[in-house]
């Protein structure tokens, strides 16, 4: 387990609603991963992220699936791409990534709480 940390401290952390709206493969990246265009909403608009979730998902299968990521993060570069938000995951018995799930739908761009 980490640190424990305030609810100060977790609110400082901006997780929000998105959902994909164009995916690319991303070849140039040092492990396999995809590249995801997530629309946030009109407050923040569509972001970018590199996401390393090859082995459970294709790209054609994320277009309009809704995922979460932190949105406060400095820009990240990863080889030629400036990941903007990282979408949030969880690791499978293998390693692999399981993205984390929103079980219904909500507006682009709403907040964790």
């Amino acid at each position: 387990m980490s640190d424990t940390i305030t609810f100060d401290d977790f609110l400082k952390v901006d997780i929000r609603t998105g959902t994909v709206v164009e995916t690319r493969p991303f070849p140039e990246a040092r492990k396999p991963a995809i590249i995801l265009l997530i629309d946030f909403g009109p407050e923040l608009g569509i972001k970018k992220s590199s996401a390393q979730i090859t082995v459970h998902y294709t790209p054609e299968e994320l277009v309009g699936r809704q995922v979460m990521a932190v949105v406060n993060f400095p820009p990240r570069q990863i080889g030629p791409l400036k990941s903007e938000v990282l979408t949030l995951g969880f690791e499978d018995d293998d390693g692999a990534i399981v993205l984390a799930a929103i079980d219904k739908p909500v507006p682009n761009g709403r907040k964790l709480m």
